[in-house]
């Protein structure tokens, strides 16, 4: 390859080798004459591996850094994995953002909440709308998913024409929005797909994922079978399932009740655009208590056992207006995302502590999934027929998985990547020539924080081993002149004192030992104490606490 030739680089920093949080960049140029297009920036949710830490979202230092080359940011679709992020952070980016309406009017919610209204410029793009960001000439092309207007986008450059797919499925019978333009999907491959950068997550499922229009029945039987209140769990940006479950409870005579904010946000952004405008007015949480028990539907957000969620806050009683309980319903119509077992199965023991029955899909048709079972990934090939395929959105058995899927559907070359990868996608054949820093960010307050910095860390130890707080106070010559004082958060019950005697004596012994070379230096003196702390915890109650001191010379 010659110095001067142009070459498209593909570099995922977030989604691949994982489900959710998506970052990825598109190079096309030599050098620093390289222009750079991102596609998406989402989040995901932290778990007990990070404690008090809800939000996380892909370190985008590598583009950061290369900002004045960034042309523009380009969202696939309104789901919190591929938008979540733009409110922390695009001040780092500083480019136009692009995206169908639908996309746009949830993200302004977002902004709005966040204080950023009308800071960051949008740049609306109608469905199917063919647009120029930098050297990217760029398409969209409607899909369908579980949310409004899901798009893949067409990268042509003269390295060669890229199809990222984002998030997908082919429904039949959608029940929002138009079908997949599969004639569009078959012109690309007569023009010539050079590679695919297309979703994994279902890639184990057998078959085709399902029609939203087929659940109706399903939901409408579900509800039959209720003879006190139903609520109905599923995931607020499902709008299509909105209407379903709108349809399933007229057929039961029921009126619906939205319950949680994000619902409302959906809600609200769906009528905006013209979708859900001939569903019956969904009513507010306070009206619950007005309806009759037989006639009451609700739908909640928490689907996933988020614990600020409305049925989180049902489940456990503390909802202000909602109350569920002995012969009432609570149908999950939702999948469960790997990881959030624990959580999910929290709700569920609560609500059938409180006498809730529960529906799942493992029990009735009440979900379909939002991405493409293999026979729909098969299709996908046949009609687009690149020469490479780049698995992503999903862990790595998914991308190994969907590689090998690809291969049978006649793929040339398949490439496994990893958040960090950079990939050569072309011209020519694709392979792996470097690698990008990557790294997590965590929301803390107000701030964000990198994932294994001092502060999740530390917070991480003190979960597991408590924390202590140490003051002692010493003359000139290391010599103690009170009792040392601890403090302890997570480590003794109320009123035990006999470990609190070991570690002071620790410490009396540790400073009776103090050599004289180091009286005079306070950072020696710190660490011999708290070494001394830490094994009278150990001795005491076999626990080595995140220990801090506090040292007083007189």
């Amino acid at each position: 390859m010659g110095a001067t030739t142009k070459d498209l680089l593909f570099v995922p920093l977030g989604g691949a080798g994982e489900i959710g949080m998506n970052l990825n960049l598109y190079g096309y140029g030599t050098g620093d004459d390289r222009q750079w297009l991102m596609v998406d920036l989402g989040i995901t949710f932290g778990d007990d591996r990070t404690p008090g830490i809800d939000v996380l979202m892909p370190d985008p230092a590598f583009i950061e850094e290369r900002r004045d080359r960034l042309a523009g940011l380009v969202l696939t679709h309104a789901h919190e994995d591929h938008i979540g992020a733009v409110p922390y952070l695009w001040d780092r980016l500083q480019c136009p953002v692009y995206g169908t309406p639908f996309t746009l009017s949830v993200l302004r919610r977002k902004l709005a909440e966040e204080g950023m209204d009308g800071i960051i410029p949008l740049r609306q793009v109608p469905l199917s709308g063919h647009f120029q960001v930098g050297p990217f000439d760029l398409e969209m092309v409607t899909l369908t998913h579980s949310i409004p207007e899901p798009n893949a986008i067409v990268i042509r450059t003269e390295a060669g024409l890229v199809f990222h797919t984002g998030d997908w499925k082919l429904d039949p019978r959608p029940v929002i929005g138009p079908h997949a333009e599969e004639d569009t999907l078959r012109a690309l491959g007569d023009e010539g797909v050079h590679a695919i950068v297309c979703d994994s997550t279902n890639v184990f499922e057998e078959g085709s994922s399902g029609s939203e229009s087929d659940l109706l029945a399903g939901l409408t039987d579900a509800v039959a079978g209720c003879k006190r209140r139903v609520a109905v769990g599923c995931f607020a940006s499902n709008v299509g399932r909105l209407e379903t479950i709108a349809a399933a409870a007229a057929a039961n005579d029921r009126s619906v009740v939205l319950a949680g904010r994000s619902l409302w946000r959906m809600y609200e952004a769906a009528l905006e655009n013209g979708y859900l405008t001939e569903v019956p007015t969904f009513l507010d949480e306070s009206a619950a208590a007005d309806i009759p028990d037989e006639n009451l539907l609700i739908i909640c957000t928490g689907s996933q056992g988020e614990p600020r969620a409305a049925l989180s806050r049902i489940a456990e009683g503390e909802h202000p207006r909602i109350r569920l309980d002995g012969g009432d319903t609570v149908i999950f119509s939702s999948r469960v995302i790997p990881g959030n077992e624990l959580a999910i199965g929290r709700i569920h023991n609560l609500l059938v502590r409180r006498g809730v029955r529960i529906i799942t899909q493992d029990d009735s048709f009440v979900h379909v999934s939002g991405h493409p079972a293999r026979d729909e990934m098969a299709t996908m090939y046949r009609l687009v027929r690149p020469r490479i395929c780049v698995p992503v959105h999903g862990e790595a058995r998914h991308l190994a998985e969907h590689a090998r899927l690809a291969t049978a559907c006649g793929v040339t070359q398949t490439v496994l990547v990893e958040n960090g990868s950079v990939v050569r996608l072309g011209p020519g054949d694709a392979e792996i020539v470097g690698e990008a820093p990557v790294g997590r960010l965590a929301v803390e307050g107000n701030r964000l924080v990198p994932l294994g910095g001092t502060v999740s860390q530390s917070r991480g130890k003190a979960l597991f081993g408590g924390s202590a707080m140490v003051t002692v106070v010493i003359d000139a010559a290391g010599r103690l002149l009170a009792e040392p004082q601890v403090s302890v958060v997570g480590l003794l019950e109320e009123h035990e004192e006999e470990p609190l005697a070991v570690v002071r004596a620790e410490v009396r012994a540790a400073l009776a030992a103090l050599r004289a070379d180091k009286v005079g230096d306070d950072e020696a003196v710190r660490e011999l104490v708290r070494v001394a702390v830490r094994r009278g915890f150990r001795k005491s109650i076999g626990k080595k606490p995140v220990t801090q001191i506090h040292l007083v010379r007189l």
